[in-house]
């Protein structure tokens, strides 16, 4: 339905649709032409606003020469469970997807992350990252660790981008003092976010363990804000066999609202580098 709000899978199409579209170096208009419709029609289904039959998607692809058949069969399985509410993404019984999270990374202006026990993904040194991958009980190679640890660090380019989205971190006291892979590897890790602290477009808080209880007891979250219009918040938990996506407006704001929370007991960015060098000087 045009009217809804936008679905997980439907924002993807849609991104992917304009990423294809602007590869191919195709206008609106011309797209527009190509399957006989609007340029109106173009614009919605592109903000995400509007479905689109699987012979038009298959029309616009082939008009975008995208050939390759895993991106076409993954196109049409988004066309198809685009109006599909969207709740967990899974690959598989167990492992997660984090393809839509990585698409809300990419896309969003504005990213706030609350973690209590590890350091937020988009902070993390590879060797820090590839200790929490490790620990995982998995069938996974050594190689398909390595792929995942190149994929986070990917993930943080979006960092150095011209115009990077805001990041706020809220940390745990408890996610610093957590020797993850040992002394050396945690001495990095703390440095390190030490360094990201001071990003023009980063900030990072921590609450410190003599804050008592407070309302980020429940766990770790991340909130995506939007530059468009079209597209409102969503609040991601991750769990053991996939990330809860919420996008209604009472669930977002009270994510929203948890997370002033912590701010408010957070120590001042300041105080909070401070702390970190300390527990850092500890090791």
């Amino acid at each position: 339905m045009a009217g809804s709000r936008p679905t997980v899978r439907r924002r993807r199409l849609a991104a992917l649709l304009v990423e294809f579209r602007e590869s191919a170096g195709k206008s609106p208009d011309e797209a527009a032409e190509r399957i006989g419709c609007h340029r109106t029609k173009i614009n919605r289904i592109e903000n995400a606003r509007l479905g689109l039959s699987l012979g038009e998607l298959r029309d616009l692809l082939t008009f975008y020469g995208v050939e390759d058949p895993a991106q076409v069969d993954e196109m049409l399985s988004l066309a198809q469970r685009s109006r599909e509410p969207g709740w967990v993404q899974r690959v598989g019984l167990t492992r997660p997807t984090y393809a839509d999270f990585i698409d809300y990374e990419r896309t969003a202006d504005y990213i706030r992350s609350y973690q209590s026990t590890l350091i937020a993904g988009l902070l993390q040194t590879p060797d820090y990252a590839r200790e929490i991958i490790s620990a995982t009980p998995s069938t996974l190679k050594q190689e398909e660790v390595e792929v995942l640890v190149e994929a986070r660090m990917k993930r943080q380019e979006v960092l150095e981008r011209p115009s990077p989205p805001r990041l706020c971190v809220i940390e745990a006291e408890a996610a610093l003092r957590l020797q993850v892979g040992g002394r050396d590897v945690m001495h990095k890790q703390l440095e390190h976010l030490e360094t990201m602290a001071g990003h023009p477009s980063v900030e990072v808080q921590v609450i410190p363990d003599r804050a008592g209880a407070h309302a980020g007891l429940a766990g770790s979250f991340v909130l995506f804000a939007f530059p468009s219009l079209s597209f409102s918040d969503v609040a991601c938990v991750e769990h053991r066999t996939g990330t809860l996506h919420m996008e209604t407006p009472a669930e977002t704001a009270e994510y929203t609202l948890i997370f002033d929370s912590l701010r408010s007991v957070a120590l001042s960015p300041g105080d909070s580098l401070d702390l970190i060098t300390r527990v850092r000087q500890e090791l």
